[in-house]
């Protein structure tokens, strides 16, 4: 194992040994150091307590989510205030029940409003829910309070990086602070390449108005500044139709699959491979995003051997600059559109 040149405690690696081979083992080593670390720099008891129950909360979010790798998520944020008998409420719940009928499975935070409105329509056996412990009180929404995929976190930022890290498309209703907060944290974390480009949409009701004053600051006030870049529009879309929400998450993975850095390389996985055709037309089109050479179609790098179930999928791979992710979902939407070898 790779590890015993790095971790200098043979005792962890054969510690790690015991549940895991190869690069997970290493990892699992490589924490268990960590750990270690904070008991010889005699670290506080307040400090260890957050770093254990952060670990805890991990491990636990990880463990419910583990038996459903294989269904891709939506999560839907908005406020816990809005009433049942509101247009908004009827939205969520719409829009939620068309995306469990596409097979996708619902992620809230568990709370009533917006929340209990999306996982009313997804059903219990669609939905997860990311509960947080406030100082007042917060009861799961009735769909999903007892179901085991309830999860309640201490910590903001252990229930975000779930958040992230299990979703395949972001939904946000009108909210408040915590709607706003989340929905520019999705934004940073996809305009710096913190976390994989999804699809992120904006949805209102029909003849609405709070994601047009949104837009209107994002507009006049970050963009006219220079704060951001016009590519950074194409990370959103707003709209108040609820089959446009659907169809812009569909649409996002009509071919495109994932991706993935391999060294400075960007290695997309594909579900059909592109006609020459379309691949010179991604060359032409997107020439000024790389850094050297071109966009070519491969099977699966070598340093991928490791992803089994991914290894069939064929490959866009490229070397673009990290300064505009933006335009980097402008290039999986052209993938998405473009014609597949053979058609």
């Amino acid at each position: 194992m790779s590890s015993r040149s790095s971790i200098t405690d043979l005792r962890l690696v054969k510690l790690a040994e015991e549940v895991a081979s190869g690069r997970s083992a290493e990892l699992i080593a490589r924490m268990l150091e960590n750990v270690m670390e904070l008991g010889k720099n005699h670290v506080g008891i307040g400090d260890l307590k957050q770093i254990a129950t952060t670990l805890q909360e991990m491990q636990e979010a990880n463990q419910i989510f583990a038996n459903y790798r294989n269904r891709r998520k939506v999560a839907i944020f908005g406020s816990a205030r809005i009433a049942h008998t509101t247009p908004e409420y009827l939205v969520a719940k719409t829009f939620a029940n068309q995306m469990a009928s596409k097979k996708f499975m619902v992620i809230t935070g568990g709370g009533n409003g917006i929340m209990g409105a999306a996982q009313e329509g997804a059903g219990a056996e669609n939905s997860f829910g990311l509960n947080i412990h406030l100082p007042f009180e917060q009861r799961a929404n009735p769909t999903i309070d007892g179901d085991p995929k309830l999860v309640s976190f201490k910590y903001f930022f252990t229930r975000k990086l779930s958040f992230v890290k299990e979703t395949h498309a972001f939904v946000l209703l009108p909210g408040g602070f915590g709607t706003q907060d989340e929905g520019f944290e999705c934004l940073t974390l996809m305009q710096t390449g913190k976390t994989s480009i999804v699809p992120l949409v904006l949805l209102d009701k029909p003849d609405g108005y709070y994601w047009e004053a949104w837009r209107r600051f994002v507009n006049n006030d970050l963009f006219a500044s220079n704060l951001i870049s016009e590519s950074d529009f194409s990370l959103f879309r707003i709209t108040h139709k609820i089959d446009e929400a659907v169809e812009e998450i569909l649409r996002f993975y009509r071919i495109f699959h994932s991706y993935r850095w391999v060294g400075k390389k960007m290695v997309i996985r594909i579900q059909h491979p592109l006609s020459a055709s379309s691949l010179s037309q991604l060359n032409e089109r997107f020439s000024f995003i790389l850094i050297e050479g071109k966009i070519e179609q491969t099977s699966a790098l070598p340093e991928e051997r490791e992803d089994t179930a991914l290894l069939s999928l064929p490959r866009i791979v490229l070397i673009p600059f990290k300064n505009n992710f933006g335009v980097l979902r402008q290039l999986i939407d052209a993938i998405n559109a473009s014609d597949r070898a053979g058609i």
